[in-house]
């Protein structure tokens, strides 16, 4: 009963909303208001009221560039206030390179995220600096502009260059046009560069000094070369030096100075008179304006010196020089820078031996000489030496006499010969046949030597040639003439084998005497051939006093030596036989007396037996 009251008792009006009621004290009650007086809105309602809120903000994203204020700072952050729902918070490490920073600063910041996992604004000056520096690298690098940058430190190759807070690479040759050894000057110093290179993956940039410098001296160049004539006079500075030349730089423009054109005189190396970095004035001899090539002459700007020698020098006049080039057929000695004259190799020594002049003469040595001729007009001049000294072969004959002796000085040695010089100037030569009466040689060199001293005798003088013939034998009697009673043919004497070749061999004999054995005659007894250094005896079987020669034979003698053994022993055999015979005879003979007296006795014998029988 109770249940069907409350099930069938009436809702009260004003419980139900529904039903038309009189207005009352919370007909105005907001039935969305929870608990918390916190009013509940549907989508369309809250969608509404976060678009109207969210644009009270400023509208960024991730990775974007904003502006900002500094509202506040404390010993660590800067707090930022971008006009966002949040205030940002950046380390004050990032304002090292702006100490006087202060509240109320526009700054550009990097948005690195809207909103973190802890719904925090996350900003950065530093990327933002980056950012900003990496967009003006790649426009200056784009347009070619010139931007300004801080050497920061040095690196392997090259230097550190800040360009807009950002770091960059300029290498070691890109700092200058000319060679760069120390680093550490640069280091500290704001200089323009231009952005050669970058690479967009790494965000990383190559810059150029030296691309500016080129630059300008391009510009130099093109302006000395719309200027440039034949014979001009420049000044310039000399930038590099090499063996064949200097290269001078004209203020943009670089011009070769040959070394030939540096001075009237002979030098070996430009370094002899010109300094790197040195100033100089030059004149312009060719210019090949398709090659762009300078040639520059320095000893142009002043005259030739034959052309104010004048009659400064003349012929039979003394001069003093030295050696400054040498040739095969004589050298050259520089009286003065440009003035040279040549002393040919036959104006050297009154002597007719040849010399070397390479070896005679040596560079920078000094001389005096004697003008022979001179040409004005070819700029020509021979010298002479042995000008300077009285000619030794005027009176030739009275002072080296037909077979007098004498001793010099053996100044050369040849295969058919010796040269022996008397004194200065004066010289003769042996002939190798001439060199000893006993020996003979196959090169001279086997007789003497270069500077060693030798007695010679004066054979022939030919004055109109200037020669003298020597010899050495002839200092002592000729020998051959007691040779040929101790050497006859046929005699025999012990020698050794000095030389041994296919054609047989050289014996040395008694007296210092040499002979040939041919290689037939050196078989000996046994059959085999005399060897090198070997002792026998050799039968002489050829002995040639005009030729001065001696054959012997060892095989020949032993041929004898058989012979005669057996001879001897046929003679012995022969006595012996005929002694033989003589004996038989003999025998027989007595034979016969034996014989008939056994006749009789037989006899006798027989007539005894017959009577006993």
């Amino acid at each position: 009963m109770t249940e069907e009251k409350i099930h069938t008792q009436e809702t009260p009006d004003f419980l139900n909303p529904l039903t038309k009621t009189t207005k009352t004290n919370f007909d105005d009650f907001d039935w969305n208001l929870d608990k918390r007086h916190i009013r509940k809105y549907d989508a369309n309602e809250r969608k509404e009221l976060e678009n109207l809120y969210d644009g009270t903000f400023a509208s960024f994203e991730d990775n974007d560039l904003i502006k900002g204020i500094i509202v506040g700072m404390t010993k660590t952050d800067v707090i930022v206030n971008i006009g966002y729902k949040s205030d940002g918070i950046i380390p004050l490490s990032e304002f090292r390179d702006t100490p006087d920073v202060k509240i109320g600063d526009e700054i550009e910041l990097y948005v690195i995220q809207k909103e973190d996992a802890k719904g925090h604004l996350n900003l950065s000056r530093k990327n933002a600096k980056l950012m900003r520096a990496w967009e003006q690298i790649q426009h200056a690098h784009q347009t070619g502009e010139v931007v300004e940058g801080l050497v920061t430190s040095k690196t392997k190759g090259g230097l550190i260059v800040d360009l807009f807070g950002m770091e960059t690479f300029l290498p070691g040759s890109q700092i200058d046009v000319k060679l760069i050894t120390d680093y550490d000057f640069f280091v500290g110093k704001r200089m323009e560069f231009k952005v050669v290179k970058i690479n967009e993956i790494i965000k990383n940039a190559v810059v150029s000094h030296k691309a500016l410098i080129e630059h300008d001296i391009e510009s130099q160049r093109l302006d000395i070369i719309s200027k440039l004539e034949k014979g001009q006079v420049l000044e310039g500075t000399i930038k590099n030096i090499t063996d064949f030349g200097a290269f001078i730089d004209l203020g943009g423009l670089d011009g070769l100075l040959y070394i030939t054109d540096i001075s009237w005189g002979r030098i070996t190396h430009p370094e002899e008179v010109l300094e790197l970095n040195q100033k100089l004035k030059v004149v312009i001899l060719e210019y090949d304006e398709n090659k762009k090539r300078i040639s520059l002459g320095l000893k142009q700007l002043t005259p030739h010196p034959w052309e104010i020698a004048g009659d400064k020098y003349a012929v039979g006049q003394k001069v003093r020089g030295k050696i400054v080039n040498i040739e095969d057929y004589g050298a050259f000695l520089e009286i003065e820078p440009g003035i040279e004259g040549l002393i040919h190799v036959s104006e050297i020594s009154w002597s007719n031996q040849p010399i070397n002049s390479k070896e005679f003469f040596k560079p920078n040595d000094e001389y005096e000489a004697k003008i022979v001729t001179i040409e004005h007009e070819n700029k020509k001049m021979s010298l002479s030496l042995k000008a300077l000294t009285p000619d030794p072969w005027k009176n030739i004959s009275e002072k080296y006499p037909l077979n007098s002796k004498h001793n010099g000085k053996v100044k050369n040695i040849t295969a058919y010969g010796v040269f022996v010089e008397l004194e200065e100037g004066i010289g003769g030569m042996v002939h190798i046949s001439d060199l000893s009466w006993t020996k003979r040689y196959n090169h001279p060199n086997e007789f003497t030597k270069v500077n060693k001293s030798l007695d010679v005798k004066v054979l022939e003088i030919d004055t109109e040639n200037r020669k003298l013939s020597l010899g050495c034998k002839q200092i002592e009697e000729d020998p051959w003439d007691t040779f040929e009673s101790v050497f006859p043919i046929g005699s025999i004497h012990k020698a050794t084998i000095i030389k041994r070749d296919e054609k047989g061999a050289v014996l040395m004999l008694p007296y210092g005497l040499e002979g040939f054995a041919p290689a037939k005659h050196l078989k000996k007894e046994d059959g085999k051939l005399a060897i090198l250094d070997e002792t026998l005896d050799f039968q002489v079987i050829e002995f040639d006093r005009n030729d001065k020669r001696i054959i012997l034979s060892h095989s020949r003698m032993v041929e004898n030596m058989k012979r005669n053994e057996e001879n001897a022993q046929a003679e012995e055999k022969k006595k012996e036989k005929s002694n033989i015979k003589k004996t038989i005879d003999s025998l027989n003979s007595n034979v016969e007396k034996e014989r008939l007296g056994d006749i009789s006795d037989f006899a006798d014998l027989k007539r005894k037996m017959k009577d006993d029988k």
